[in-house]
């Protein structure tokens, strides 16, 4: 198949690009920075230079490749999150989600395209009340913090104009919190988590009770591939089998990254150091089940729990 990638060069792309080339597609991505086209070429790929908010310059590059699937993983994010200033951090990538996708399936649509998967995310999105893990069924969170309203609506956006198409199939792919090479959770020193971790600064806020859903970026790229050769349209949790609390996988992480067991502070004083964001996803967030992915794209993840893969995945 023809396949087009929007943003090809994060984390995931550069696991996926991989992936589609060695399945024998034909595989262009789409870069909006020139100095990264070798590397998409690297990767046995065609490389399009596009920024993903020029609706004319998308048109352009999708006609170019003439893809039969678009692939969208366009996000804004480098890996320092200010969860302080949520909003702020995510307003680019908001963008990409709302702006960036009406882009892509206009262009999709004017090309014939027959499939779109896109990025969207399992972690915070939830309710904060019921049972411990949710699956697509659940609805999002109807009373979110402030700050990540922005953010709930961006993704809301995204997944019903994806779904929703008419003229294809469309999947939004619900990732876990991603650990592995190139993400903000690796074994590099300059990973934008593990710093904190050995710091210290990190710590187990209240109970530690909110329940986090992880994957790691090879199984992501794995899920992907399957949902774009085999995925009957909808939403898909991709997550590993483990969804659990804080006060479990934190210290884990901690002794992999080789750093002392994170503290314990109060509630009070988690929102108070780190802002309600942060505390909320300590405390009250659900997990996501992966019961659907795994049944119908036949998907099964290398690392089924986070515990071998913080062990043995980092990278």
């Amino acid at each position: 198949m023809r396949i087009f990638v929007a943003g090809a060069t994060g984390a995931l792309g550069q696991q996926l690009l991989p992936q589609l080339v060695w399945a024998g597609h034909q595989v262009t991505g789409m870069t909006r920075t020139p100095a990264k086209v070798d590397l998409i070429r690297s990767f046995g790929a065609e490389a399009a230079v596009a920024d993903a908010l020029d609706a004319d310059a998308v048109a352009q590059a999708v006609a170019r490749a003439e893809p039969e699937v678009i692939v969208h993983q366009l996000t804004a994010l480098t890996g320092d999150f200010d969860l302080r200033h949520f909003d702020r951090t995510f307003a680019e990538t908001n963008r990409l989600r709302t702006e960036g996708t009406d882009h892509l399936l206009a262009a999709g649509r004017a090309v014939g395209a027959r499939r779109v998967v896109a990025q969207s995310f399992a972690g915070w999105p939830g309710p904060r009340t019921g049972g411990p893990i949710k699956t697509e069924d659940d609805p999002f969170d109807p009373d979110p913090p402030r700050a990540v309203r922005p953010t709930l609506e961006a993704i809301r956006h995204l997944e019903q104009a994806v779904t929703g198409i008419d003229w294809g199939v469309g999947i939004a792919l619900r990732y876990g919190g991603f650990y592995g090479p190139g993400t903000s959770l690796s074994s590099d020193p300059s990973a934008s988590m593990v710093g904190p971790l050995r710091k210290r600064q990190f710590p187990i806020v209240g109970d530690g009770g909110g329940i986090w859903s992880f994957v790691h970026i090879e199984d992501a790229a794995t899920a992907t591939a399957r949902a774009i050769e085999h995925g009957d349209g909808g939403i898909y949790n991709v997550t590993d089998d483990e969804p659990a609390p804080v006060r479990d996988w934190l210290p884990e992480l901690a002794r992999s990254v080789g750093a002392r067991p994170p503290r314990h502070v109060p509630r009070w004083l988690g929102r108070l150091l780190a802002g309600e964001v942060a505390t909320v996803m300590m405390t009250e967030i659900r997990g996501a089940s992966n019961e659907k992915a795994r049944r119908e794209l036949g998907w099964q993840p290398r690392f089924s729990s986070w515990r071998q893969g913080f062990a043995e995945g980092l990278g």
